[in-house]
């Protein structure tokens, strides 16, 4: 979908996996693929050998640090611990103003509905301001991304005058 849209693909860098799969996929499509991997794990060959580029980073802090320099919107699909981790951090980063590009959350099967509801919560008790409950979209498959990025509510980075709970 991202290729097919001229979009490049920011990612972690591994092989296998959904993201490994999609890696594949914008390559497949002509598409432009960035892997920022920490070299541990290129010690071990998880490294996607095929990506435009693999940048061998030091640790899991300096690629995330690079994947969001490079990156102009994050997108969150299905996953586990990583994917909470860079979508926590993306979402901080935002409300911070690091980060004022679009953030969608790529919903299949309701596989974020908690998450969602969390940071519902979060707003409703105060914890976060209303506003930045404009920080992420929520689309329910992938077909919908491109719409998402494109409507996305601009964000600017002086956010962080109003980051703090009152």
């Amino acid at each position: 979908v991202l290729a097919s849209e001229g979009l490049r693909v920011v990612y972690g860098g591994g092989a296998t996996g959904l993201m490994g799969a999609v890696a594949d996929a914008a390559l497949s499509k002509g598409g432009r693929v960035l892997g920022v991997i920490p070299g541990f794990m290129e010690e071990v060959e998880w490294g996607h050998k095929g990506v435009t580029e693999l940048r061998v980073v030091d640790d899991m802090h300096e690629r995330l640090r690079h994947m969001k320099q490079e990156s102009d919107a994050f997108v969150s699909l299905t996953g586990g611990c990583g994917t909470f981790d860079e979508l926590f951090q993306t979402l901080t980063w935002k409300r911070l103003g690091l980060h004022t590009g679009p953030i969608v959350i790529v919903n299949t099967n309701g596989y974020y509905d908690p998450t969602i509801a969390q940071l519902e919560r979060a707003v409703s008790e105060g914890f976060m301001d209303t506003r930045h409950a404009g920080m992420w979209s929520v689309v329910a498959d992938a077909d919908a991304i491109p719409t998402a990025l494109h409507d996305a509510p601009e964000w600017t980075d002086d956010s962080i005058s109003f980051a703090r709970p009152q």
